[in-house]
Parts: C-alpha cells; sequence; structure tokens
C-alpha cells in the first residue's frame, strides 16, 4: 500500500500527485499541513520529524520519505513507465540537476513574492520584498527560456521526471497576481504541461 500525506495547496504535494497520475498509480492522500494540522502530531513527527508535507509512505510503511523530489524520483523508479526516470545515467543525473535546482535555486527566489502576493493581506504586503524576489526569479525564467528554445522538454524530446517540479513553479510564478515579463519558449513549454491530461488537478489549481 502506498499513501501519500499533504494538502494539494502545497507545491511540493503537487508534484509528487502529478508523478502519480502520470504513472497511473493509485495513490491515496490524506490532507494534512497548514490549516489540516497533523504535521506536528506525535505519530506523523515519529515517521518525519521534519515535520513538513509530503510525506510518502510505501509498502505497508516500511519505506517512508519525506522530500518532495526525493519522493517523485522514487515513485518514478520504483514503477517506470513512459521514460519518466532516464535510463542512461547521463539523463538521470541531468534530470536530477534540474529537480535540484528547482528546490534550491528557483524556489528560493520566488518564494517571497509568492508569500506577499498569496499568503499576506494586500495592506499588509511590502513592495520592497516582491521587487526583490522578482529580480532574483525573472533571470532564472530568462535562463529556463533560453533552454527551453532548444529542447521541447527539460531533457530533449520527451517528458520525464525534471518536468514536474520546474512545471508545478512555473504555475506558481505564472499565476501570482502581477505583471510578468514574456518568455515564449517557456511559455510554450508550460502550455505543454499544462494540458497534459495527468496534470489535471496539479496545474489547474487556484494559488493559496
Amino acid at each position: 500500500m502506498t499513501h501519500l500525506w499533504g494538502r494539494i495547496t502545497s507545491i511540493n504535494v503537487r508534484k509528487v500527485v502529478w508523478a502519480g497520475q502520470e504513472l497511473g498509480l493509485d495513490l491515496p492522500r490524506t490532507d494534512a499541513g497548514g490549516t489540516f494540522g497533523l504535521t506536528q502530531d506525535a505519530d506523523y513527527l515519529r515517521r518525519n520529524p521534519n515535520g513538513l508535507v509530503p510525506m510518502l509512505e510505501d509498502d505497508d510503511g516500511a519505506v517512508v520519505l519525506w522530500e518532495s523530489n526525493v519522493i517523485v524520483r522514487y515513485l518514478c523508479a520504483r514503477y517506470p513507465r513512459n521514460g519518466l526516470y532516464p535510463e542512461s545515467l547521463t539523463a538521470r543525473f541531468q534530470a536530477e540537476m534540474w529537480m535540484d535546482w528547482q528546490q534550491t535555486t528557483l524556489n528560493k527566489a520566488g518564494r517571497m513574492a509568492f508569500l506577499q502576493l498569496i499568503r499576506v493581506p494586500a495592506a499588509e504586503r511590502d513592495p520592497a520584498v516582491i521587487a526583490q524576489s522578482v529580480a532574483e526569479t525573472e533571470p532564472l525564467l530568462a535562463m529556463l527560456d533560453n533552454h527551453l528554445a532548444t529542447h521541447e522538454y527539460m531533457l530533449g524530446d520527451c517528458f520525464t521526471m525534471a518536468d514536474i517540479p520546474i512545471a508545478c513553479e512555473a504555475h506558481r510564478w505564472f499565476n501570482l497576481p502581477q505583471p510578468r515579463a514574456t518568455w515564449p519558449h517557456l511559455e510554450r513549454w508550460y502550455e505543454s504541461m499544462r494540458t497534459r491530461p495527468a496534470a489535471v488537478g496539479v496545474l489547474d489549481q487556484t494559488l493559496s
């Protein structure tokens, strides 16, 4: 039995849900985190001392993982389908490189604009914090646009696990209530992500 813990409003939970749908998995999910609580309960912390979402339990709890991109990698490796987990060592680590970049660089740059524009009341927002986040994020999106000018997907001509976290990040940025620059290649790629059948319930979510 495989079970996912975490609310769908979390970008990190959305990654895992999408991966599961791409793989055709039955992935039951329990809402946790935010207003749903549970993440600081003793039983949850015993399994996930990080106290955040998502958390994946597999093999009836014998396997417990609690980092979103690691969970995506695990599912794609354990349940291989449609080339999501690249077979060649080079392609696999290129996918891992982009996934780590999303988590450590792209997400870090855009996080404060998201928090300010979505989770902070309008009267309490700090325009300087938003501007700084935009200034850090836009060069990274320009870099992605340049990469996608010569790649249909993040790794070339096929969809892989690398596309999932970056598309979830693009979904969040593109849906912020603010003007943004135009990146034609990134937008072409994102539209192809948004219209994937397995992205239903993920890239059509309202930000909250």
